[in-house]
């Protein structure tokens, strides 16, 4: 497995521990994923791919990629066949937004990941975090 697929899917393990940190993906780990998704065999399999680009899209440096992360996650959320996978996607889509700058829309989503699983640390740090940033832009205000 090439050796930047193997450091992203550490990364995506990662992802689900919680914690502060947002890490970032490159146009290689993206097209890697893309590629993943289009060699998939099974429903199964692709769709366990298209979750790894999804989270590759939203944690990109390129604007026009969390945009394409955030539009797919959104048409796919209605399909979620299970609460972890809602749950999963609301966090995902909460990252996007945070990247784009709309902390309030961030904020939304994690509540409703802290809806579906209250003990979730990350999006409690994640909240944290955004409501920090929220605060700021006020402050900048005045």
């Amino acid at each position: 497995m090439d050796v930047k697929i193997r450091e992203f899917l550490d990364s995506v393990g990662s992802f689900f521990t919680g914690g502060d940190h947002i890490p970032w993906s490159d146009r290689d780990i993206i097209a890697g994923c893309e590629r993943e998704v289009t060699e998939s065999g099974t429903t199964e399999t692709k769709n366990e791919g298209l979750m790894r680009l999804s989270w590759a899209l939203v944690h990109s440096r390129h604007s026009e990629d969390v945009n394409r992360g955030t539009i797919h996650l959104e048409a796919r959320l209605g399909g979620s066949s299970s609460p972890l996978q809602t749950r999963e996607k609301l966090y995902l889509l909460s990252v996007g937004f945070y990247r784009n700058g709309d902390y309030s829309r961030s904020r939304h989503l994690l509540e409703q990941c802290l809806k579906i699983a209250p003990d979730w640390r990350q999006p409690q740090t994640r909240k944290k975090v955004v409501e920090d940033q929220i605060a700021k832009v006020k402050i900048s205000y005045f």
